[in-house]
C-alpha cells in the first residue's frame, strides 16, 4: 500500500496511475491541508478524445471525488501550434473554426465524469485561446522568454529524439513548450492553481511550468504524470484493429466501445479494473481472483462498468444484454451497429466483398477476400465460402435486416433503404 496521506495521492498510487511526480512529500502535505487546484491540458486535434485520454480524465475524477477542484484545459490555442512532443513530423495546422467545433465535442466527454459548476470543487473547463491569442510578442519574450535556457530544453527527450532522427523541428513548434509552461503561469493567476498532471511523455513541459512558475511568481508548483499505458502485447491504447476507439457515441456505439474492454487481454483486467472503473480495491481484487471461463465474467463487469462512467448505467446494461442475445443465444439483437443500403442495390444483389468493405468490417476487397478465404464470414449466421458471391433482398430477415459476421465478436445489421 501507499504512504501518502492525502486521500487523492493515495487513491491514485494504490490505483495504479503514478509515474512521477515532482515533489512527493510537499504535494501530499498540500493535498492535506486544503482544496487543490489541479489541471490537465487536452489538445482539441479531433471532435472526440479516444480510450487513451481515460486515464487522464480519471485522474481529474479522482481528484474531485476526493474534495479538490479539477479544471480541464482545452488547448485552443496551443492547439494552433501543435505539440511536437515525440512526433516524427509537424502536426497539420488546424483552422479557428475546427478546433472550436473540436472543443464542443470533447466538452461533452468531460460531463460524464465531472461536476462543473461554481462551487469550491466543481470543475471547470477552461480554454488557453482566451490568453493565448491576445499576447504581445515582444512583451511575451522579455517577460516569459528570457526565463527559458535553449541548452536546457534541447536536452528534453521529446525535443532530443527528433534532432538525432535529423528531422526537422520548427521554431512554431519550439514555442510549444514555453507556451504550456505559461499556462500553468496564467492558470493560477485566474484559477489558483499549483498542480499540472498529464501523461508521462509530458513531463520536460510541466516541469518547464514548475521552473516558470518558481521564477516569475516564486510560487511553488507540482508535477503529477500518468504511465504512458499499452496493453500487455504492447497495443496502444485506445486503439482497435477497426481504428480510434473514441468516446463520442456519435462517433462509436456505446455496444462497440463495450466490445473493447470487453475484449481486454486476461493479464491486463486487474490492472484495467483499478484505472478505469470507480469499484473498491477489495472487490477488484476477488474479480481479478478469479480464474478459468470466469474472467470472462469479470472482463463483462470491466466492460459495463467502463460504459456506464461514460455513457450512463442504461447504455452500458443494453450493450451487454445485445452482447448476450447476440453470442449466448444467437439471437438477432435490434440495437448491434448498422449500415443502410439502397433497396434498389440489394435487390440488384452485392457483392460480398464490397458488402464488407461498406459495413466497415474490411478496409479493402483484397482483406475481405482473406477474411472469407479464412472462414470468419457469416450472413445471417451461414457461413460465406464462395469469395464472389453476392448478397440479395432474399437475405433480409423478417424484421427487414441482414445480419453481417465477421468472426465471433463482430456483428453489422445491414438495413434496405
Amino acid at each position: 500500500m501507499s504512504g501518502f496521506k492525502s486521500d487523492f495521492l493515495r487513491t491514485l498510487s494504490e490505483r495504479g496511475f503514478i509515474h512521477q511526480i515532482s515533489d512527493e512529500t510537499g504535494l501530499d502535505t498540500l493535498f492535506q491541508k486544503e482544496i487543490v487546484t489541479g489541471y490537465i491540458g487536452f489538445d482539441p486535434t479531433a471532435s472526440s478524445l479516444h480510450a487513451g485520454g481515460l486515464i487522464q480524465i480519471m485522474l481529474l475524477y479522482w481528484m474531485q471525488q476526493t474534495g479538490h477542484r479539477p479544471i480541464a484545459l482545452m488547448g485552443g490555442g496551443t492547439g494552433m501550434v501543435g505539440d511536437p512532443s515525440f512526433k516524427d513530423e509537424a502536426r497539420k495546422l488546424m483552422t479557428e473554426e475546427t478546433i472550436a467545433s473540436n472543443m464542443e465535442g470533447i466538452r461533452q466527454v468531460f460531463s460524464n465524469y465531472l461536476t462543473f459548476g461554481e462551487g469550491k470543487t466543481d470543475a471547470v473547463m477552461v480554454n488557453n485561446a482566451d490568453w493565448l491569442c491576445d499576447l504581445n510578442y515582444l512583451e511575451f519574450l522579455r517577460d516569459v522568454g528570457r526565463h527559458f535556457s535553449v541548452n536546457r530544453m534541447l536536452s528534453f527527450d521529446s525535443v532530443k529524439l527528433r534532432l538525432e532522427r535529423e528531422q526537422s523541428l520548427s521554431f512554431l513548434e519550439f514555442n510549444y513548450m514555453i507556451l504550456q509552461a505559461y499556462d500553468f503561469v496564467e492558470l493560477h493567476k485566474r484559477y489558483g492553481v499549483k498542480l499540472q498532471m498529464g501523461g508521462s511523455d509530458q513531463w520536460g513541459n510541466i516541469i518547464n511550468g514548475v521552473d516558470l512558475g518558481h521564477r516569475m511568481l516564486d510560487t511553488q508548483f507540482y508535477a503529477l504524470t500518468s504511465p504512458l499505458l499499452t496493453t500487455s502485447s504492447g497495443a496502444k491504447m485506445g486503439k482497435s484493429l477497426s481504428g480510434a476507439v473514441w468516446l463520442n457515441a456519435d462517433m462509436l456505439s456505446p455496444y462497440d466501445f463495450w466490445q473493447y474492454w470487453r475484449n481486454t487481454e486476461d493479464a491486463d483486467v486487474e490492472r484495467f479494473l483499478k484505472l478505469y472503473t470507480t469499484l473498491p480495491l477489495d472487490e477488484i481484487a476477488r474479480l481479478a481472483s478469479l480464474g478459468g471461463s470466469e474472467i470472462n465474467e469479470t472482463k463483462k463487469i470491466l466492460a459495463t462498468e467502463v460504459t456506464a462512467l461514460l455513457h450512463g448505467r442504461k447504455a452500458a446494461e443494453e450493450a451487454a444484454e445485445t452482447a448476450r442475445k447476440t453470442f449466448e443465444e444467437g439471437a438477432l439483437a435490434e440495437n448491434l451497429p448498422s449500415v443502410e443500403i439502397p433497396r434498389d442495390t440489394l435487390q440488384a444483389g452485392m457483392g460480398v466483398q464490397a458488402l464488407l468493405v461498406t459495413a466497415g468490417l474490411a478496409n479493402s476487397n483484397g482483406e475481405a477476400r482473406r477474411h472469407i478465404q479464412g472462414g470468419a464470414v457469416r450472413i445471417n449466421d451461414e457461413a460465406v465460402k464462395d469469395e464472389r458471391a453476392t448478397v440479395g433482398a432474399d437475405k433480409l430477415t423478417g424484421e427487414g435486416v441482414i445480419k453481417l459476421s465477421l468472426g465471433r465478436k463482430k456483428h453489422i445489421l445491414v438495413r434496405a433503404i
